[in-house]
């Protein structure tokens, strides 16, 4: 436990706090359990990291360990949480926890048995707590950690600090709220560079191998982090990359199971849980007619990748205006909790209220016509008019 406790003082001494995403305000961290899950690179492990050097500082009291640590391999986490609340240890902080075998049954065990013991456990968005055969669900209070909004992306790069705005008050006051915000900065000048490399809190490390790193960013969630669901053949990795590139080169993809599954050589039942494995782990979007359920059975009506920056990494030479608008309006929204579905007419349903077709700002408005609560998301516009509202703003959601 020694060589724990001092890599532990070390990673949290390193650790920065010049950002704090604002997931670490809006957590409970009185709870006894909490799970933070989300994609790889979206910054968990710093998030968890700032919150020990803020609150606790190198005190015996919070502990960082990760799972991937060699120690856990012979040793068993409830024995260590055990010796760690002998001595005198109030809050254990647990990273990457899909990667410790029976996770779910030994914090359980631990949340049972010591009351006086808090656990922050962060993993992969590909868990399903829910699904694990002892149910946390209903003893872990569940946050999930997003890559950064435009909004936080301007923060990042110390360009301007805006408060999030909800969709109902943009809806509404979205020209004056825009003429507000213009007065300030120039929105369009920053919105591209965000498109290409602002998704991950990595990019203030290095932009000129931003999109090197988000590719072994990928490669490691189809060769690591998928091998984490039960049934899943590692066999197939490969032809996951394929599926993934060709949706990448197709987005936004309406799909055709059995032209995939020839091009793959994948069954089609495995393509439909393939993708739907690939949309929990956060590399790509799923749109489905109103009505209908995501789940491993169904196939998607339409599919995006989850976020632009994926674009340009997995396919630069297919970076499509239009794709691009309509990824990153999905990506906004979906992140900032609204439900969105496929329509009749238009591009997306939202909340099962409102209808949004995305265009350039010569878009014309007759495809809407008729459409209570309908609007425009267009790019190239720094401000809007009537119903048409400037995409960058959506990015303004968390």
């Amino acid at each position: 436990m020694e060589k724990l406790r001092l890599k532990s003082n070390l990673i949290v001494q390193q650790q920065t706090m010049n950002i704090v995403r604002p997931l670490s305000k809006r957590i409970d961290w009185s709870d006894r359990l909490i799970s933070i899950l989300g994609a790889r690179g979206t910054g968990k492990t710093t998030l968890i990291l700032q919150h020990i050097k803020a609150n606790y500082g190198l005190s015996d009291e919070a502990l960082y360990v990760s799972m991937d640590d060699i120690y856990f391999s012979n040793n068993k986490l409830s024995d260590f949480a055990e010796e760690f609340r002998q001595n005198g240890g109030k809050i254990l902080f647990i990273d990457e926890v899909h990667k410790y075998p029976d996770w779910a049954k030994e914090i359980k065990n631990i949340y049972d048995f010591y009351k006086d013991l808090k656990i922050v456990f962060t993993g992969s968005s590909i868990i399903d707590i829910s699904r694990q055969k002892i149910d946390l669900s209903r003893r872990a209070v569940q946050y999930e950690l997003t890559g950064l909004s435009y909004r936080e992306f301007l923060s990042f790069s110390n360009i301007i600090n805006l408060d999030a705005i909800s969709l109902e008050d943009f809806l509404q006051n979205h020209i004056q709220i825009a003429h507000d915000l213009i007065s300030k900065f120039k929105p369009l000048q920053y919105f591209n560079e965000y498109l290409k490399h602002g998704y991950y809190p990595f990019f203030v490390e290095n932009i000129n191998t931003y999109h090197l790193r988000l590719e072994k960013v990928v490669r490691l969630i189809i060769e690591e982090d998928l091998q984490f669901i039960a049934g899943f053949n590692p066999h197939h990795s490969r032809k996951i990359y394929q599926l993934l590139y060709i949706l990448s080169t197709n987005v936004p993809f309406k799909p055709n199971i059995s032209n995939l599954s020839e091009k793959t050589g994948i069954s089609r039942n495995a393509i439909v849980e393939y993708l739907y494995y690939l949309h929990n782990a956060k590399l790509i979007n799923t749109l489905s007619a109103a009505g209908k359920s995501i789940s491993t059975l169904q196939k998607p009506d339409k599919i995006f990748l989850e976020n632009t920056n994926l674009s340009f990494a997995l396919s630069p030479n297919n970076t499509e205006k239009g794709s691009l608008r309509e990824a990153f309006f999905m990506n906004q929204l979906t992140n900032a909790g609204h439900a969105i579905n496929l329509p009749l007419k238009g591009d997306f349903y939202v909340n099962d209220q409102f209808t949004f077709e995305i265009g350039g700002k010569g878009k014309s408005t007759k495809q809407l016509t008729g459409i209570d609560n309908s609007f425009f998301a267009v790019d190239d516009m720094e401000a809007g008019i009537g119903n048409k509202i400037p995409l960058w703003m959506f990015g303004l959601l968390y």
